[in-house]
């Protein structure tokens, strides 16, 4: 007999699989209500006890108090931030991923893993056009996904500069970067050059202008480039900037987290060919690859400058990295600040082995078609109108004549009429509205009740 904790229940078993296939059978899934739904204090009182409560009474708590009071971030409705669409087989896996016992770390406890997260990795490099032998490995998201990419151009820089001091190196960067960015920068102690874009866009142009204007121009050895802004989904010169870095012996990191999945689209995979100039590049299929939180995809030109950069010394390590560089396998603590590591790509990697890829594809252009189509509705539209042309599948607009209250009180009564989650934003200091399509099954309609919405 073994400790209690340890043995299965099938009765809990059961409830739980009930609730997991009533969960995955919602078409469409609710959004709930977040915030706007209270969690009534007497519902956790004294819940933790010595004795432990019945499993299937703490199910019933979560699923009639707690998972109201949250914002299904895989409903079509879900249209603020950046959402979430896992498939169901994604969804299903990962199921099939908590319960194997999966430890993602290295070649040698789980070889099965890695072998399977690297051929979906290979897909992604692939598609970026990266080279033969590009890798890396799966992290919780984009912001470590950019502060392991930028560690290693950190190393990388002060081996190849000895000349600099190594606190006053410097990456180019755009205003528009994402906050990670700056915040990776600050945690590695180097400092930003920070590019005026053209209208939101980081160009080569505007990089060279900025060179060219700077005393201290020598201090810059890398440059980070946008592929889709979270904010209005705006995809930078990615030819421009990568050829200049590859002219100038230049680290080119991408941050593609929410919007390097539009390589994969018909009408807009054009605007991503230089990523193939790329030395890091990140994108996250937790969002726009229709995987389930937390996953971000960190590749690297040459994976064997990063393994060197981020391989963690223990003495209890030691038998990870036995072997020498000739017979070294994979292992995916290597590659980014993180060691014992769940095999997030996994769900990832079963979902796009069984839709397909043609299947990727057509759901990716999905949501740009539909961020267009909202684009001319708003246009001939007489109470709203269009901030910036739709970029990628993010939508900024305005109500004419609406404060910054109206917007979220707006807001809040889409939420309680469980019409939509939209939040606004701020465009250039004003507050406006912002629409993120991502879910394939968001619909026209969904999208013309959000627009009459505003009339009022």
């Amino acid at each position: 007999m073994g400790h209690e904790m340890f043995e299965y229940d099938a009765r809990v078993g059961d409830a739980v699989f009930d609730y997991c296939r009533e969960r995955l059978s919602l078409d469409p899934v609710p959004l709930d209500f977040g915030s706007l739904r209270a969690v009534p204090e007497s519902a956790l009182a004294n819940l933790i006890s010595d004795q432990g409560r019945d499993p299937r009474e703490v199910l019933e708590l979560f699923r009639d108090f707690l998972a109201p009071a949250v914002v299904s971030i895989d409903s079509p409705g879900f249209l603020a931030f950046i959402p979430n669409a896992p498939t169901k087989n994604s969804l299903l896996f990962d199921m099939v991923v908590a319960c194997s016992g999966l430890n993602g770390t290295s070649w040698l406890e789980s070889s099965g893993v890695v072998v399977a997260e690297n051929q979906a990795l290979a897909f992604l490099s692939d598609s970026a056009g990266l080279p033969p032998g590009s890798g890396g490995a799966f992290v919780a998201g984009g912001s470590i996904g950019n502060l392991s990419a930028l560690t290693v151009a950190r190393d990388v820089a002060r081996v190849k500069h000895p000349e600099l001091d190594p606190h006053e190196i410097r990456f180019a960067i755009s205003e528009d970067a994402h906050s990670s960015v700056g915040k990776a920068l600050h945690v590695l102690d180097v400092q930003s050059l920070n590019v005026a874009t053209d209208d939101h866009r980081f160009t080569r142009a505007a990089l060279e202008v900025a060179l060219r204007d700077d005393p201290a121009a020598h201090n810059v050895v890398g440059v980070v480039a946008t592929a889709g802004t979270t904010n209005a989904g705006i995809v930078d010169d990615l030819e421009g900037l990568g050829a200049y870095a590859r002219e100038r012996d230049l680290w080119f990191h991408v941050d593609g987290a929410y919007g390097g999945a539009g390589v994969l689209s018909t009408s807009h995979r054009h605007l991503f060919a230089g990523l193939r100039h790329a030395d890091s590049f990140i994108v996250d299929p937790h969002k726009w690859l229709f995987a389930p939180l937390d996953c971000c995809a960190l590749l690297y030109r040459n994976p064997t400058v990063a393994r060197k950069v981020l391989t963690q010394q223990a003495s209890y390590l030691d038998v990870l990295h036995a072997e020498s560089d000739d017979s070294y396998e994979w292992n995916p603590s290597d590659f980014g600040i993180h060691l014992s590591r769940r095999a997030r790509g996994l769900p990832f990697w079963f979902s796009l082995v069984t839709n397909g890829a043609a299947a990727y594809t057509s759901a990716v252009q999905v949501a740009i078609d539909l961020a267009q189509l909202t684009e001319r509705l708003i246009d001939e539209s007489d109470h709203v109108e269009m901030v910036r042309p739709s970029s990628l599948s993010v939508v900024l607009f305005r109500r004419r004549g609406w404060s910054a209250e109206r917007y979220h009180e707006w807001s809040q009564e889409l939420l309680a009429k469980q019409i939509a989650f939209v939040t606004p934003t701020k465009w250039e200091g004003e507050t406006v509205a912002r629409l993120a399509f991502l879910h394939p099954n968001t619909t026209e309609a969904m999208v013309r009740q959000i627009l009459d919405s505003m009339t009022d």
